[in-house]
């Protein structure tokens, strides 16, 4: 979950909205699908009022306008809280887009002003027979591509994440110093696949101001502030031993989960849009300043799943391989006028003008990623 001081990406056209009435549970009852058969959600501070609450089973869009006063983001969700789609950082007059699968089931819908808490939900019925995308011989190799990535990732992920927590209990501050960011490469590659299992996500990941009143702060980022800040993390063991045993058990789901294709090119564009609201503007790694690392593996996650996709992308679009190719070229180059030695430059290093030239990559890359669901789903 994040809570951005800006919004890098270029803001969408506003869809039109359908009338419809609200029930208390912020669902609607008597409304339709938008005439291009996307679904619209009308979200506000206070209602989530989506356009259908039963879908016919296979690829919908739903198409969510923030008409409220804070940032917003909508998530279905699968028994669970298991997301099956997601869209973040929706400030207010935005509307953005998501693609999901979605078979035969029962599932809920909502919208989280302020990006914290269970949200606005609505029961949403999903009914028919359905092919699944992965029916489709290369989505299927994708997906087994790309989950062959996550496992790579994973395994070093829990190497780095238990030498990290192993300084810190050994109150070795300036060991963990330079293991946080490193470990956290890792865990940025793989948090698409992270963000599938609700709670454990932000136990892991969560900012200061993401956590609602009444919970613990947990995770990297409490460790982060302790050492930068505090300077000592001479009380941060079980917080260390949390942060290992969480990400044991995100590296055991993730072995096992069902992925969609239109998942892979969501968290493709979820990674990116990271970036633009959290890396690029220091929010993330706000003690470290180690943001670019972080920067760096979004940029690198979100590519290695386009590339698992990239058979299929070719076979139905290869005008837009062809400008993801260069897209990604220029990011990645933006991004290594900024190397420091094995590592990355510190936030605090780079100046508005180097700041202003990754967000224009970024947002120049993030343009095609957009198109890749919609392609996928076809």
């Amino acid at each position: 979950m994040r809570t951005p001081i800006v919004l890098a990406a270029a803001a969408l056209t506003l869809a039109g909205l359908t009338a419809c009435s609200s029930t208390g549970s912020g669902t609607t009852t008597e409304a339709t699908a938008a005439g291009d058969g996307k679904i619209t959600v009308a979200a506000t501070d206070t209602e989530c009022k989506v356009a259908k609450s039963d879908l016919a089973a296979g690829t919908s869009t739903f198409s969510i306008t923030n008409n409220g006063s804070k940032v917003t983001e909508f998530y279905v969700y699968a028994t669970g809280d298991r997301v099956m789609g997601e869209v973040e950082n929706i400030v207010p007059g935005l509307t953005r887009e998501v693609v999901v699968e979605l078979p035969a089931g029962v599932y809920e819908t909502a919208c989280k002003p302020g990006m914290t808490g269970k949200g606005i939900r609505g029961p949403l019925k999903v009914s028919g027979e359905h092919k699944p995308l992965t029916g489709d011989a290369k989505l299927a190799e994708a997906v087994a591509s790309y989950k062959r990535y996550i496992k790579s990732q994973s395994d070093t992920l829990l190497d780095k994440t238990k030498e990290f927590t192993e300084a810190v209990k050994a109150g070795d501050v300036a060991k963990a110093k330079e293991l946080y960011p490193v470990a956290r490469t890792y865990w940025e590659r793989i948090e698409p696949v992270a963000e599938v299992f609700g709670d454990l996500d932000p136990a892991i990941d969560a900012r200061e101001n993401d956590v609602p009143d009444g919970e613990e702060w947990t995770g990297f980022h409490r460790i982060e502030k302790d050492l930068w800040v505090k300077k000592d993390v001479g009380g941060d063991g079980p917080i260390a031993d949390k942060l290992m045993t969480d990400v044991n058990t995100i590296v055991t789901k993730a072995a096992t989960v069902d992925l969609s294709p239109v998942q892979l090119a969501n968290g493709a564009k979820g990674l990116l849009d990271e970036v633009a609201t959290g890396k690029i503007t220091g929010e993330e790694d706000r003690y470290s300043h180690t943001d670019l690392w972080d920067f760096d593996a979004n940029l690198q996650g979100s590519k290695a799943a386009v590339q698992a996709l990239r058979p299929v992308l070719e076979e139905r679009d290869a005008e837009l391989v062809k400008t993801l190719d260069a897209k990604f070229a220029d990011a990645e180059n933006a991004l290594a006028a900024h190397r420091s030695g094995d590592g990355w430059k510190l936030h605090t290093d780079l100046s508005k003008d180097d700041l202003r030239a990754l967000s224009d990559a970024i947002n120049a890359l993030a343009e095609p990623i957009s198109k890749v669901a919609s392609v996928v789903a076809r």
